[in-house]
């Protein structure tokens, strides 16, 4: 009789996610990702994400805090990261100034109350951009984000 020997199988290479989430434990998405169909159109640019007021908001990766102030009377903050990435959190009490490096999962702030739309207490809009493209920050999580079917142009 042979006998079979167990052997660990080896490590599988489990890539870890571009970004990590903003907010800890990983939040409810108050709202999704909605692209423009153009620059200039209609949409959602980012995802709401629901929080409470003064929630600690963390880096989602290493990076260099590129600006810090107000866009339409909310306090934003924006950080660039390696790959032509940028993130964006607001509304945010900063606790890092511009100039600063900081890393993944460091703090950069606390969340605000105020975010219009906004169902619960405080939401945490956060966004991403690569070059001038928002892209879907969920889908850098590793996080499957919400998707709807959009009318094709070709007829029947």
């Amino acid at each position: 009789m042979v006998r079979a020997e167990s052997r660990p199988l080896p490590p599988r290479d489990v890539r870890q996610p571009r970004l990590s989430w903003p907010l800890s434990p990983v939040p409810v998405v108050a709202k999704y990702f909605d692209a423009p169909e153009t620059p200039y159109s209609a949409g959602h640019r980012g995802v709401d994400l629901a929080a409470a007021p003064g929630q600690e908001v963390l880096a989602a990766d290493a990076g260099v805090v590129v600006f810090v102030g107000p866009v339409a009377g909310r306090t934003v903050m924006s950080v660039d990261h390696d790959g032509g990435l940028r993130t964006t959190y607001e509304p945010i009490e900063p606790k890092v100034a511009v100039g600063e490096q900081v890393y993944r999962g460091q703090v950069l702030g606390t969340v605000l109350a105020g975010h219009p739309g906004c169902p619960v207490a405080a939401c945490l809009h956060w966004g991403v951009r690569r070059g001038d493209e928002y892209v879907d920050p969920l889908a850098l999580t590793g996080e499957v984000g919400e998707y709807r079917l959009k009318a094709w142009g070709g007829g029947g």
